[in-house]
């Protein structure tokens, strides 16, 4: 059975109803929630807060939890019914959010091109 990895995203919107979003510069150049990976210290409130602001610059303030997804590798075929393993298993925790300042309180991440996107 592969471990299970924690994550957390965050759906961020400043009061114009704009949307935080990072480019990835890795492989396909794709836009994305800003997030990342829970410490086993910390909660996914805490966890969020981190991650967008190492990754965006920005500091947020969490609203609430939109929902729990499961993220697997469509790549790795699927184990056999009733049976465990195989593809990397992902639980991200999803929070809306909304900047805590005006501007950002860092510098962005390398490998994230923060950028607002309007409604």
């Amino acid at each position: 059975m592969s471990p299970l990895t924690w994550a957390v995203a965050a759906v961020v919107t400043d009061a114009s109803g704009r949307l935080l979003l990072c480019r990835r510069s890795e492989g396909a150049r794709r836009w994305g929630l800003p997030g990342g990976r829970l410490r086993h210290d910390e909660s996914p409130a805490d966890a969020v807060v981190r991650a967008v602001r190492a990754e965006t610059g920005w500091a947020v303030a969490p609203a609430d939890l939109v929902g729990l997804y499961r993220v697997t590798d469509p790549q790795v075929p699927a184990p056999p019914a009733g049976r465990c393993g195989g593809r990397p298993d992902v639980l991200v925790h999803v929070f809306r959010a909304g900047p805590a300042d005006a501007g950002p309180a860092g510098e962005p991440a390398t490998g994230c091109l923060p950028r607002w996107w309007p409604p």
